[in-house]
């Protein structure tokens, strides 16, 4: 070996030796047993007890039949897991050795080598625990020992004098949603969810990195890199921002350092449809005499976001400005996507959140009852141009304030806004999830029956979580830039009128309330964060919900099981007989419950768009699912679209043509949410019958200009339509430009479907290539849905006569399957 392949051989050597290193214990051999018994099995980390006994066979699969039910007695057993490990006397000559547990599910006992090191409380904290001086060389045993969430809740909650509502799970600090909800089973999960890793390291390591945008300019990003660093030993030590070199004398102990740094021309990160969410990489090294002691890399979006409430004639603002622009907020509500939360990988979240992105999204609300979702989920939004409106995990139901509550809760929030304070989709921290509104509205003091003294603590309770501790420790963890926060979701019930003139609201008097859908029209709030329909899965995902051969009955009792609102069915019936035509067949019925739930978030989304600027925001209730469930997403558990997603999708483009019936008069709405304007606009209005026969023609609107809304002048009903039925014709709307360029086109009927006067079409399906197809009719084909185990580009879409559609499909199929409106009204 010549010298300088030597010399370069003991330098990558000695870089490499004195790093930052870390181990992941996750794939050693980890066993599980009930605390009861003696046998060990096999078990995965990151896991669930529920997962390690469906792969021994000791339960069945709970997503099918009705299995959730004989499940149950797994939330009141206590759980063991353990595993050995070796260390090196190579590894034991590091001057420091944590032991990392970044998700532990939830009341614990961590030993090691027989010694207790930890009690844990909370599945939303990390853990870290020095080891060095437990570990031994050659073979170390690590147990944990878990206790039954439920039975330590209830405890917990015999501290309290009187009964809180959802008790127990409001004294224990893991995800709500286990407990049971209306659209998930109840699963009280237990074990190691996340990682479990060794970390090695001497001299110093890098604890936290925060970057504060001070100013942002065309010309220049002016940033702040804080590090903190904790030095085993002082001394001199260059700190390296994208190889920019800095040099500090650190102390031993926690030292806090900020570093200027500038980044010219910056390329701003924009919300999706205003343009690219342009990303840098921020490379930060700790360096002493020459050799890595530890590095992280951020990525970070430039961009500047305020939340603007301000009082107006009409009460109170309520809207998010982006870069300096007005932005109209178009979105969802997230849930977890699995019960079992391990199951749920990196490609599930990409996935959910590019569907996200293609229906033409902007945020997503993070419900305040699941959990702070893993960093491939904020990954995913800062890659697609998504903002996060991000609940802490707390949800519809009282929670106690208690001294170790709150120190408990202090840690959770330092340790998630510290995890995810650098991603640029954070746009909000909000502090739970309808808390003051259960307080307020939900009758639980009478219910319990509450003394003056009870109803006091309950407000001070909730004060001293939602309004002292969780701002003041977002204050003491967070760069100005990045503290944006709001006390509760909604900020008034949706009882009260104010709830539509001020702050976001959640507005349930459809499907709750059984309000009609058209009720959407009057009740427009200033920012919608919440509201919904139930429809149900696909045909696939229903049939999933069987361990044998599926029985697609509506008296099933799998397919009851798998609807969690007690009174769905028949909410869903009820609606469904005002608007359709209510099916017999299983089929056609799960296709009109597609439909329906399609049709009211239509409305009520068109309804908070005509409305713009008043209303600045609308976030449905919700994306996706926990397992297979007659819910209120738009994504069922697999995946698969539903008519909902499809349907948000061309409600949610970012320029839309808009019609407002009242009166017998009609009234357009030209609506544009992109940063351009488009000048000379026109629109053309066609009234046609359902056979294709083109009764009148109309151009409006010359010479306007459209920046983000117009408004067109009522055009009197009778003029349009020229004696002829309302319910044998519809309108086709077309915006053009100046240089009569479409902008936007939309189909508008006069009538519910239920009494449109519909012909059989003749919808003929021409195979262009294995994953291409042409659909064709000769007269109106009223919410084409076609079926098969495929994604299709488009389905659930009106067909216009004499008109073809060109479909892409996810993978080959041999047939595809056609139905319209037509086939349930026949």
């Amino acid at each position: 070996m010549n010298k300088t392949i030597l010399f370069a051989f003991l330098f990558i050597q000695n870089i490499l030796f004195a790093q930052f290193s870390e181990r992941n214990l996750s794939s050693e051999n980890w066993q599980f047993k009930n605390s009861k018994e003696q046998k060990w099995l096999s078990a995965t980390v990151p896991g669930t007890v529920h997962l390690d006994l469906m792969t021994h066979k000791i339960i069945p699969d709970p997503y099918k039949d009705e299995n959730e039910k004989k499940v149950q007695w797994i939330e009141n057993e206590d759980w063991d897991y353990q595993t050995s490990f070796t260390i090196s006397s190579k590894e034991l000559e590091n001057q420091n050795i944590d032991l990392i547990f970044n998700g532990l599910d939830t009341f614990s006992e961590i030993y090691l080598n027989g010694k207790l090191l930890k009690k844990t409380d909370n599945m939303f904290r990390k853990w870290e625990i020095p080891i060095k001086q437990n570990l031994m060389i050659g073979n170390n045993l690590l147990q944990i020992k878990f206790k039954s969430a439920v039975n330590v809740g209830k405890e917990l909650a015999k501290k309290v004098p009187f009964t809180m509502p959802e008790s127990p799970r409001s004294f224990v600090r893991k995800a709500q949603y286990q407990f049971g909800w209306d659209w998930g089973p109840r699963l009280v999960t237990a074990g190691i969810w996340k990682d479990v890793k060794l970390n090695f390291w001497n001299n110093a390591k890098l604890e936290n990195v925060k970057i504060e945008q001070k100013n942002l300019t065309k010309q220049k990003a002016e940033l702040n890199i804080q590090t903190e660093i904790v030095a085993k030993k002082e001394g001199k030590y260059s700190i390296l921002i994208n190889n920019q070199s800095n040099i500090f004398q650190l102390k031993k102990g926690k030292n806090i350092i900020k570093i200027p740094f500038t980044i010219n021309n910056p390329k701003l990160w924009q919300p999706n449809g205003w343009g690219n969410p342009n990303l840098y990489d921020i490379k930060i090294s700790l360096q002493k005499d020459s050799k890595i002691v530890d590095n992280k890399t951020e990525r970070i979006g430039l961009r500047t976001i305020e939340l603007i409430q301000e009082k107006d004639a009409k009460g109170k603002s309520f809207y998010f400005k982006v870069n300096g622009n007005p932005m109209y907020a178009k979105g969802t509500n997230w849930i977890p996507s699995d019960s079992f939360l391990p199951r749920i990988s990196k490609e599930k979240y990409q996935k959910l959140i590019k569907d996200s992105k293609e229906a033409n999204m902007n945020m997503i609300r993070v419900w305040g009852g699941g959990i702070y979702e893993d960093d491939e989920f904020y990954k995913a939004c800062d890659e697609n141009g998504i903002l996060v409106w991000q609940d802490f995990m707390f949800a519809g139901s009282f929670y106690p304030s208690d001294e170790a509550f709150l120190n408990n809760v202090k840690e959770e929030v330092k340790d998630q806004v510290n995890r995810l304070q650098n991603h640029a989709s954070i746009a909000l921290w909000c502090g739970n999830n309808e808390i003051d509104e259960a307080i307020v509205n939900w009758g639980y003091q009478k219910q319990f029956k509450y003394s003056k003294e009870d109803s006091l603590q309950v407000w001070k309770d909730y004060k001293n979580v939602f309004h002292e501790l969780i701002p003041n420790t977002l204050k003491e963890n967070l760069t100005a830039d990045k503290n944006i926060y709001l006390p509760s979701s909604p900020s008034i019930g949706w009882g009260h009128k104010e709830s539509l003139t001020e702050g976001d609201s959640h507005y349930w008097g459809v499907w709750w309330g059984e309000q009609p859908f058209e009720i959407y029209n009057e009740k427009v709030p200033r920012f919608a964060s919440e509201y919904g329909f139930q429809g149900m899965p696909t045909l696939e995902i229903t049939k999933s919900m069987f361990s044998g051969v599926p029985n697609l009955s509506l008296e099933n009792g799998t397919i009851k099981a798998h609807e969690k609102h007690a009174r769905g069915w028949e909410i869903i019936n009820s609606y469904m007989k005002r608007d359709y035509n209510v099916p017999t067949d299983f089929v056609k019925y799960n296709y009109v419950s597609q439909l329906l739930q399609a049709r009211g978030m239509q409305i009520a989304i068109e309804a908070h768009r005509r409305a713009k600027p008043y209303n600045m925001g609308t976030l449905y209730w919700q994306l996706n699912d926990c397992w297979p469930v007659v819910s209120w997403s738009s994504i069922d558990y697999l995946g698969n679209w539903k008519a909902l997603h499809y349907q948000i999708k061309r409600s949610f483009e970012n320029q839309v043509i808009l019609t407002d019936e009242k009166d017998e008069t009609v009234i357009f709405y030209a609506i544009n949410d992109n940063l351009n304007k488009f000048e000379n606009v026109n629109l053309e209005i066609q009234v046609i019958k359902f056979n294709g026969e083109i009764l009148n023609k109309k151009v409006v609107s010359n010479g306007k200009t459209l920046e983000e809304i117009l408004k067109f002048e009522p055009i009197e009903i009778k003029n349009l339509l020229s004696n002829s039925n309302k319910n044998e014709v519809f309108l086709r709307l077309t915006l053009k430009d100046e240089k009569q360029k479409i902008i936007t086109q939309n189909n508008y009927f006069f009538s519910k479907p239920k009494d449109l006067k519909l012909s059989k079409p003749n919808i003929q399906i021409k195979k262009i290539s294995p994953t291409e197809i042409d659909i064709s009719t000769d007269i109106l084909a009223k919410d084409v849905y076609l079926i098969g185990g495929t994604h299709f580009s488009d389905n659930f879409f009106d067909l216009l006569p004499k008109t073809s559609k060109r479909i892409t499909l996810s993978k080959p199929l041999e047939k595809v399957e056609v139905l319209s409106l037509w086939d349930t009204m026949n």
